[in-house]
């Protein structure tokens, strides 16, 4: 079942179990659906592939995350669990992510391919990394690691 049409079915479900936090999350996500489909739409009618939905999906989750970290640094708990609590709902919808140890075995791979040496080289190995792990790792975990790499 494609990821809008899960999220369409899922949305039903929490209307009749009166799941309000689960409808308000799925409900914010169908709205997020629309507008990239709409602004992707040029002339004719156009769905979005799963992988744009993914990506839609994987910003709602990251504008979370951020929510989260400003919320605890400001010591407002009660608004970051809130966010901690829409964040899961969202990460029912994505798939699994990888794990530290399998991120910087690809990141191992991939800088012996290409070469790379030191930290100078970080802008010429995160693309096609980033590319090869795009939905499957953090952006901000992948940079991390290798910047860790490079600095050996």
């Amino acid at each position: 079942m494609a990821l809008k049409e899960q999220i369409l079915k899922d949305l039903k479900e929490a209307m009749k179990s009166k799941d309000q936090r689960r409808l308000q999350v799925l409900r914010s996500l169908k709205a997020k659906l629309l507008e990239k489909e709409i602004s992707e739409r040029k002339g004719g009618e156009a769905s979005l592939s799963e992988e744009q939905s993914l990506e839609v999906l994987m910003k709602a989750a990251k504008q979370r995350k951020e929510s989260i970290s400003q919320f605890e640094q400001g010591n407002r708990n009660d608004l970051a669990k809130v966010e901690k609590e829409e964040l899961a709902i969202i990460e029912e919808y994505l798939p699994k992510m990888m794990s530290e140890e399998e991120i910087a075995k690809v990141v191992e791979e991939k800088i012996s391919a290409l070469g790379a040496t030191g930290p100078q080289d970080m802008g010429k190995v995160m693309g096609p990394i980033m590319g090869a792990l795009k939905g499957k790792a953090d952006g901000s975990l992948v940079s991390k690691i290798v910047k860790q790499k490079l600095n050996q």
